[in-house]
């Protein structure tokens, strides 16, 4: 053999795919746990963008107020301060429904309400047949200059 001569040692191009097996079953897993917690809730029609205001050419929508009592008031009747049932905004609502199809259907809840009331009172629209409701925000505030 001449000493100038070396054998050349092929390089190993290999790639352990162990730990990325590991990470993509914990991931099966966690996507396996909470894809069946998504589905549950209310079904809402949200808008494509976020707070963006009415149109004016729009009807005049139908609120559903929730109080921090957990009462609800609807603005139809000419009786927008007393409390209705459950059972009163199921039919009220079903009827202006009726009346009007393409109305907008809106939850307004005070900030202080039970979350569950505001949930309670967005299914109680939904079975009185609105294909979709909104949620009434306050436009934010502007920042003070100190």
């Amino acid at each position: 053999m001449a000493a100038g001569k070396r054998q050349k040692k092929r390089l190993m191009a290999e790639i352990n795919v162990v730990p990325y097996i590991d990470v993509m079953l914990v991931l099966l897993i966690i996507f396996m746990i909470t894809a069946p917690l998504l589905t549950q809730g209310v079904k809402v029609d949200l808008p494509p963008a976020a707070a963006q205001p009415l149109d004016e050419q729009s009807k005049e929508p139908l609120v559903l107020t929730v109080d921090a009592a957990g009462k609800y008031y609807l603005d139809i009747g000419g009786k927008e301060d007393q409390a209705v049932s459950d059972e009163q905004v199921v039919q009220r609502v079903a009827i202006v429904l009726k009346r009007q199809p393409g109305i907008p259907v809106l939850v307004r809840g005070d900030k202080t309400a039970n979350y569950g009331q505001v949930l309670r009172a967005m299914s109680l629209l939904q079975q009185a047949g609105a294909p979709s409701v909104g949620l009434l925000t306050e436009p934010p505030q502007p920042a003070k200059r100190r």
